[in-house]
């Protein structure tokens, strides 16, 4: 089977996307598959590297519905996954009228995509009326191989520390510059901790630097690192954006408190945090705001973080959900349904 991911990354659109692709790319290629990503990284040299590392070729990705189809046509594709917001939404339907099988990957708006296949790795996420199959839910969570691998057999125990290690991180690049945001109110919660925080861009490691820690408090910026998975379960508390780096916390068994960084993140973080995955921190917008309003929305988020870091319980019960919602297999089950479907026979 040839197989091909459409897809961008870079400091404005982050690296969501990419990831994910990147994790189907593991598992086709583990049944035999050939596998090519089409699109632009811009800047992210480690994210080029885990490319080429697994011999994936990335080429100039088409944007266009005549562009997708030529380029499906020119690499001989079975199977081509659309998984970005600005792509032309007429693609799919072009692909699929040219005999090619097409997944668009969505989060809970299909852009009015007419895909062979939908997968919505979202909690809770449901989009009926769709003219092909959906997956839907966190069982089918894309998760890459570090992830998997790093993934504890049980829930892991919270235990109580006098200093806990804390892990921020906010997407590949840090698009919205949330690090700085939250690196305050970590600060501001009052309670000792050994805070890493991982910084996409040196403007906003320079932001890092520029906040003073409080008594018993350690920030130690780090840039982006292939060893991420190794940092959340070394941590006692995970920061972090409410995008696809949810779904990877959850699978780690890392209590988390999540922040809704950007609009399309809304619907998901409501439902996780609603459903106890993680402590929400409310809305960066909301953190960033001045006046009274603003002031009370970072002192709330502050208060939260004081209570998970004085805890252990609460960071018990938030590890013992996540842990059992996403369990790794989901990019399994969505390469079984596009092998199903297309009816080519690969060994397991």
């Amino acid at each position: 089977m040839r197989v091909g991911l459409r897809c961008d990354a870079g400091p404005r659109r982050g690296v969501g996307h990419l990831v994910r692709c990147l994790a189907l790319a593991e598992e086709f290629l583990a049944r035999g598959a050939d596998v090519t990503v089409f699109g632009t990284v811009e800047r992210l040299d480690w994210a080029t590297a885990e490319l080429a590392a697994r011999g994936i070729p990335l080429l100039p990705g088409p944007d266009s519905a005549a562009d997708l189809v030529e380029a499906a046509r020119r690499h001989e594709l079975d199977v081509l996954v659309l998984d970005s917001y600005d792509l032309d939404p007429a693609g799919a339907g072009a692909l699929r009228a040219a005999g090619v099988y097409t997944v668009a990957i969505i989060d809970g708006d299909s852009r009015g995509q007419v895909a062979d296949l939908y997968l919505d790795q979202n909690f809770g996420a449901e989009l009926p009326g769709l003219p092909g199959r959906l997956l839907a839910g966190s069982g089918y969570a894309l998760l890459r191989d570090s992830v998997i691998n790093a993934r504890p057999p049980v829930a892991p125990p919270a235990t109580a520390v006098s200093r806990p290690r804390v892990l921020a991180f906010f997407g590949g690049t840090d698009a919205v510059g949330a690090a700085p945001v939250l690196t305050r109110v970590l600060v501001a919660a009052g309670h000792p901790m050994d805070l890493t925080v991982i910084v996409g861009r040196p403007e906003i490691e320079a932001e890092i630097e520029d906040v003073t820690p409080g008594r018993g408090q350690i920030i130690r910026p780090v840039p982006p690192t292939t060893s991420l998975p190794a940092l959340i379960t070394g941590a006692d508390l995970v920061v972090s954006a409410a995008g696809t780096s949810t779904w990877e916390l959850c699978c780690l068994g890392a209590p988390s408190a999540l922040v809704c960084v950007v609009d399309n993140q809304r619907e998901s973080y409501t439902r996780v945090v609603r459903h106890g995955l993680a402590a929400g921190l409310g809305e960066l917008p909301e953190l960033t705001a001045g006046g009274v309003a603003g002031r009370a929305a970072r002192a709330t988020a502050a208060r939260t973080l004081h209570g998970l870091l004085s805890s252990p319980q609460r960071r018990a019960t938030l590890t013992a959900r996540a842990w059992s919602t996403v369990d790794g297999h989901g990019r399994a089950r969505v390469v079984d349904a596009v092998f199903d479907a297309v009816r080519v026979a690969v060994p397991r």
